[in-house]
């Protein structure tokens, strides 16, 4: 979708629902107009938080470019109504919260020695403990709003004696950061170890860090992970945002060669695209869809190689958790672009 057709829409959609809200009794039936705007709320909740704050930036840049006057009045109040301009930083705490709690549920259920295949070397308690201490780590950073780096190993973990105890000691661990994150602020400025230097940062990287460690302990199980689409989007743009700042992914990335080389990922049931071309001074840059770019990218006809597949199933592909081949995904192009990329930014 091109940046001029997302802001047609986005304006299109302001003035429809401007208009329903704003209908005289006598021209619409009420119940008719809030049977239309509820089906609406519903549609666009299930965003992902960055879709969510950028369509509201469209809402407002729709109204902002009306004259000034009753009518610019109330199209700037379509993003409010719709819920969007709500606090994104507790969106992801709830979200994190939630898929902790199916971690600490599925790995409790289990023999902390069960290995995980997508963490060779790695057994259940292995990744509990990673988990929990990320958590612990993140809560310090941000409890003291540090502005340099502090390593997660000087960090106090009270790590229990006893490896079947790890799942309760993992949830007091994410208890203990969510209630950090809650309580901040999350525009204040401080050190982190990706693209935003905010507290808000934390909340979403932990986000992302439950939902692929969840999908590490269902697949050691020998279960089908479900990521929601919204997030799963969301996700993707999260690990393009941040790999230039995971020091040993993003100089793998710089030396894959191979300059101007392009690696399209689409969504089949959304719709949504991601297009990462090779080179330049972070070994890559990348755009999505509706033209947000870091950096300008190849149209997406040019795209050497193409992959496509769920969602859910694109975000643990690059997360190394699926591989290219499997039934979920269909490659088109120069398949050894895309086993460059993905080996070069494994986690």
């Amino acid at each position: 979708m091109s940046e001029a057709l997302e802001q047609a829409l986005a304006e299109a959609l302001a003035v429809l629902v401007t208009a329903v809200d704003t209908c005289e009794d006598d021209v619409l039936d009420p119940d008719t107009a809030v049977k239309w705007l509820e089906g609406s709320a519903y549609v666009l909740d299930r965003l992902a938080p960055a879709d969510r704050r950028r369509l509201a930036a469209l809402f407002r840049a729709a109204a902002l470019r009306e004259p000034a006057g009753p009518w610019r009045d109330d199209l700037l109040k379509v993003g409010d109504g719709f819920g969007l301009d709500e606090d994104q930083h507790e969106r992801y705490c709830d979200a994190m919260e939630t898929h902790v709690r199916r971690f600490a549920e599925t790995v409790r259920a289990a023999d902390p020695a069960t290995e995980v295949p997508a963490c060779p070397g790695w057994t259940f308690a292995d990744l509990t403990r990673h988990h929990g201490t990320t958590h612990r780590w993140i809560a310090h950073l941000v409890r003291h709003r540090v502005t340099e780096r502090v390593w997660s190993r000087d960090v106090p973990l009270e790590l229990p004696d006893e490896e079947k105890d790890y799942p309760d000691w993992l949830a007091a661990a994410a208890e203990q950061s969510l209630r950090v994150l809650r309580s901040a602020d999350p525009e204040t400025p401080m050190w982190s170890h990706g693209a935003d230097q905010h507290v808000r940062f934390f909340a979403r990287r932990l986000l992302f860090e439950a939902v692929v460690h969840l999908a590490d302990a269902e697949l050691a199980l020998g279960r089908t992970p479900r990521v929601e689409a919204c997030t799963a989007a969301d996700g993707i743009e999260e690990f393009l945002e941040n790999l230039p700042y995971f020091g040993r992914l993003a100089e793998s990335g710089a030396a894959l060669g191979r300059d101007g080389a392009s690696l399209r990922l689409r969504a089949t049931d959304t719709g949504a695209a991601w297009t990462v071309v090779l080179g330049g001074a972070n070994g890559f840059r990348w755009e999505n869809a509706a033209g947000g770019a870091s950096g300008s990218a190849a149209p997406e006809a040019d795209a050497t190689v193409t992959v496509e597949g769920p969602a859910g199933e694109l975000l643990l592909l690059v997360y190394g958790r699926r591989a290219p081949g499997e039934e979920e995904f269909t490659v088109a192009g120069e398949r050894e672009v895309l086993d460059a990329w993905l080996a070069a930014t494994a986690l």
